[in-house]
């Protein structure tokens, strides 16, 4: 058996630290050892963008990143993205949901992840900024159009304060 590490990592606003082998997954990771089952696994190759998640503010496919390179950092998943107690979702998340941009919702987290790294660089994109921004990202389901009218009028609503979480 593979000796293990220890890893310290801030998942969602939350402290963690766990033993884990050093070839874990950041997904597994996540997944296995948090509970966090809202970053899912779509491919194992990095191409299908399901397992996307922000790690010190930025986009990462978690399947492609060891849980040993993530320690010290600050990790944000799906799970994350509403603001906490108040039982409202992040406007991403009410712009997928009102604009229909989800179909069987597998690929969902992974987007709205994306989506958020996105808009976080450039509040107001433009519709070819926005699918460009979300190529890594892949549906199954739609034509992305839906997907990106929502994160269009995400930007929207982020940019006017409407539904920002506090």
């Amino acid at each position: 058996m593979a000796e293990s590490v220890r890893v310290n990592v801030t998942v969602n606003g939350e402290s963690r630290s766990s033993e884990v082998e050093p070839r874990l997954l950041l997904v597994h990771y996540l997944r296995d050892t948090l509970g966090l089952t809202g970053t899912h696994i779509g491919c194992d190759t990095s191409n299908c963008g399901a397992c996307t998640v922000l790690m010190d503010g930025e986009s990462v496919k978690s399947c492609t990143v060891l849980a040993v390179q993530a320690d010290g950092a600050k990790v944000q998943t799906i799970e994350g993205m509403a603001p906490a107690g108040n039982g409202a979702l992040h406007p991403i998340q009410e712009a997928f949901w009102e604009h229909h941009g989800l179909q069987c919702g597998y690929c969902t987290p992974g987007m709205i992840m994306a989506a958020a790294d996105l808009l976080k660089r450039n509040p107001n994109p433009t519709e070819e900024e926005v699918r460009h921004g979300l190529e890594g990202n892949l549906c199954r389901c739609t034509g992305y159009h839906n997907i990106v009218k929502a994160v269009m009028a995400a930007a929207e609503s982020m940019r006017s304060g409407e539904g920002v979480p506090a």
